[in-house]
């Protein structure tokens, strides 16, 4: 039997420590061989902040870590005693972990590649009506609402009051912040 992909339950919010931890448990008990991937999947988001734009990475699968691996009792007790780790996904009480199915593995993967070559989305997503601040730019310190959203381009159309007439403008998603 070869290597296959399973899904590993951490404590949501330290995914990236168990991923450390993991490949640490790897390297210390010399199993490289049968544990060849230790995966997060994750998404750049970015947000405004004072104006900013800030960009970090989340996970996009929060609480789950995959593992490419032939797994054996032994390996399966080294990451089930991970500080962090839940346990396996599909492993009831005493259970072998269930691997995925190649169509899964192949949807989150493509998932994550798919992300990456997206780049940068916003974390909380735009809607039409919303009010906003334009926050860069010409426009900086108008409000307006969101009337269009182009979300291959990355940018929105915005209704903003000027000289007392409501103009359209397309602005970049990092160029708005939404009002409250």
């Amino acid at each position: 039997m070869g290597k296959q992909w399973y899904v590993v339950r951490a404590i949501s919010g330290k995914e990236k420590k168990v991923k450390t931890y993991i490949e640490s448990e790897i390297d210390r008990l010399k199993i490289g061989e049968q544990v060849s991937q230790v995966l997060i999947p994750t998404e750049k988001v970015f947000e405004m902040r004072n104006g900013k734009k800030r960009i970090r990475e989340r996970s996009f699968l929060p609480g789950y870590v995959l593992i490419e691996a032939q797994l054996t009792g032994e390996i399966i007790q080294a990451i089930k005693d991970v500080p962090g780790v839940i346990g396996f996904l599909g492993a009831e009480k005493g259970n072998e972990p269930i691997p995925l199915r190649e169509a899964e593995v192949n949807k989150i993967l493509g998932k994550v590649d798919e992300m990456n070559e997206i780049g940068e989305v916003p974390v909380e997503a735009f809607s039409i009506g919303e009010p906003v601040k334009v926050m860069a730019g010409p426009f900086n310190g108008f409000t307006g609402s969101v009337e269009e959203i182009y979300e291959d381009k990355k940018k929105l159309k915005v209704m903003v009051k000027i000289f007392g007439r409501n103009t359209p403008v397309e602005l970049n998603y990092y160029q708005v912040e939404k009002e409250f």
